[in-house]
């Protein structure tokens, strides 16, 4: 009973860590490229070594058809000779026949080597599907991938605006600029009543001047100084 539950833990465990990597839809992607380009350098590798193949069995099928052509000249040339009397005509026929079970030999490896290099280029054919499938999907989600980190990239900076918005205490801030009104209001009729002040001040100022007329005042006293230094004022008198 514990063994079971022991398991059922470590399979919730493990449901629990993929939910949360599903969370991350960027990392999920780019764990997918990875993948994908590790399959991309295996099916290329793969590819490497069936062409490899498929060359030798093509170079194996030329060099038993030319074996085959080779056996073939061979027993034309020893039956002549046994037939000129050049050789013994029982032993023209033995090697004869001997040079003809190793063209069929050379026959069936052709057979043999024709059947690997058709079944090897099937294989580099698939092989090359699946690369150019791999490619096209690794392109597809680096576009996406891009097009993903772009949204996130929005939708968090929408989020952080949203939440700083949601943040903001709308009746705090009515009351502090309703208190910065008051206070500008405030500013505005002091300057308003310093004006005044300086207005009405330089009025009297001005009233007092007139009525007292010390400007003319003053000029007079100046002139008559001004004669006693020059002993005029004895004159005027006179």
């Amino acid at each position: 009973m514990n063994i079971f539950k022991r398991l059922f833990k470590i399979g919730e465990a493990e449901a629990n860590s993929a939910l949360d990597k599903m969370e991350d839809p960027i990392k999920l992607t780019e764990q997918g490229i990875r993948d994908l380009k590790l399959d991309l350098d295996k099916n290329l590798e793969a590819l490497a070594q069936v062409k490899a193949l498929a060359i030798r069995a093509k170079n194996d099928q030329e060099e038993f058809l030319d074996k085959k052509e080779d056996y073939h000249q061979k027993a034309v040339l020893i039956l002549k000779k046994g037939q000129r009397g050049e050789m013994d005509a029982a032993e023209a026929d033995r090697l004869a026949k001997e040079a003809l079970v190793k063209k069929e030999e050379a026959q069936r490896h052709v057979e043999r080597a024709e059947a690997e290099t058709k079944k090897f280029n099937d294989n580099v054919s698939q092989l090359e599907q699946n690369i150019q499938s791999i490619k096209a999907n690794i392109s597809n989600w680096e576009n996406e991938l891009r097009t993903l980190k772009a949204r996130v990239k929005v939708s968090n900076t929408t989020k952080s605006l949203n939440k700083q918005m949601a943040e903001i205490d709308s009746s705090g801030t009515v009351s502090m600029l309703e208190r910065m009104k008051e206070k500008v209001a405030q500013e505005e009729a002091l300057a308003e009543a310093y004006g005044d002040i300086a207005n009405a001040s330089k009025s009297i100022d001005e009233e007092l001047e007139k009525a007292a007329n010390s400007t003319e005042a003053k000029a007079d006293s100046d002139l008559d100084k001004l004669k006693d230094q020059l002993g005029l004022k004895d004159e005027d008198k006179s």
